[in-house]
């Protein structure tokens, strides 16, 4: 089968201009955090769920609300704390005394884009209520199925594990989110536009500048974007290394890896690092594009070991070894 390369990259640069018109409202919010806010529009381009992670104040919430405010959708944010129940989020059904009947009261869930802010606040069976919506696109209240909108996303955010009051996501749910961002800090002429812009009498708003339509046939562009035999063959290269590192020249890390990758991540590796390709306005895949998102696809699905603990051996050192390690075709 002929691929015509020219044709894909002409509908790519069509239906790719919207990304100039996010960026330039997102940055009059947000100061720097290009590589946050670009994986943000590859989960939202890709279907794939986003966690980010890193100490608070640094602009995670105000990204995914000043993201969710160039698009014409409808958002919601949910602040997780630990008296927090499942129906708080999903919905339930409530008894109407008036006519004896019973009516289902909707959740935020039901939103274009959710806001999960300080996840790891609330205990795993309140986490762990997002699954269906997170993987079936859909929720059950009651006896009753309700099918979620499209795009659907949610974007949590989460504060270091070792903070006091937390609680580890289960593996179940982490496996479900496409990405893991872990979050730095600005460097000192972006804090100092930060400080100016935030101090100022007036703080600046982004404006609707996308609709949801756009991102769907943007959505479906990006399933569009080629990516060749040998690219596929080098995403599954990457994620057999994480379970069987031996066969790949990686015998060190045998003892440091208790659990490799799911197949899930060789789904989302594939395509975000399509989204990637359509962010940078191609028709086709390359391998800098799966090295560029490799190492957030894979940071949170590769468990490693007590040993590897005990040697401070932390999965990202593992996941960028097995990525300078593959050969790259």
């Amino acid at each position: 089968m002929s691929i015509d390369i020219s044709a894909i990259n002409a509908k790519i640069e069509k239906e790719s201009e919207f990304i100039d018109k996010i960026s330039t409202e997102v940055s009059k919010v947000i100061v720097g955090q290009k590589y946050m806010l670009e994986r943000l529009l590859i989960g939202l381009l890709s279907d794939g769920h986003v966690l980010l992670e890193g100490v608070p104040g640094l602009a995670k919430t105000m990204a995914v609300k000043t993201l969710s405010d160039t698009i014409k959708t409808q958002f919601h944010r949910i602040q997780f704390t630990p008296d927090l129940l499942p129906a708080d989020i999903m919905g339930t059904v409530i008894y109407e005394q008036k006519t004896g009947s019973f009516s289902v009261k909707k959740g935020p869930v039901f939103s274009n884009l959710l806001l999960a802010d300080e996840i790891n606040r609330s205990p795993a069976k309140v986490q762990s209520a997002l699954l269906e919506a997170m993987q079936e696109r859909q929720v059950t209240i009651g006896e009753e199925t309700f099918k979620l909108p499209d795009p659907f996303l949610v974007l949590a955010t989460q504060n270091p594990i070792e903070q006091e009051g937390t609680y580890p996501l289960p593996e179940a749910q982490v496996d479900r989110f496409m990405l893991k961002l872990s979050i730095g800090y600005p460097n000192r002429e972006e804090e100092l536009e930060i400080m100016r812009r935030m101090t100022a009498l007036v703080t600046p708003i982004a404006q609707p500048v996308v609709s949801p339509q756009e991102i769907v046939a943007a959505k479906k562009a990006v399933h569009q974007v080629y990516i060749d035999p040998k690219i596929e063959n080098y995403i599954i290269d990457i994620v057999f290394a994480t379970r069987k590192p031996k066969e790949f020249g990686l015998a060190e890390l045998t003892e440091l890896i208790a659990f490799g990758a799911s197949p899930r991540a060789s789904i989302n590796l594939s395509m975000a690092a399509r989204a990637h390709a359509f962010l940078r306005r191609r028709g086709f895949v390359t391998p800098e594009d799966v090295r560029a998102i490799g190492m957030d696809v894979l940071r949170h699905r590769v468990i490693v070991t007590y040993e590897a603990e005990a040697e401070e051996v932390t999965a990202e050192e593992v996941v960028r070894k097995i990525l300078n390690k593959i050969e790259v075709p």
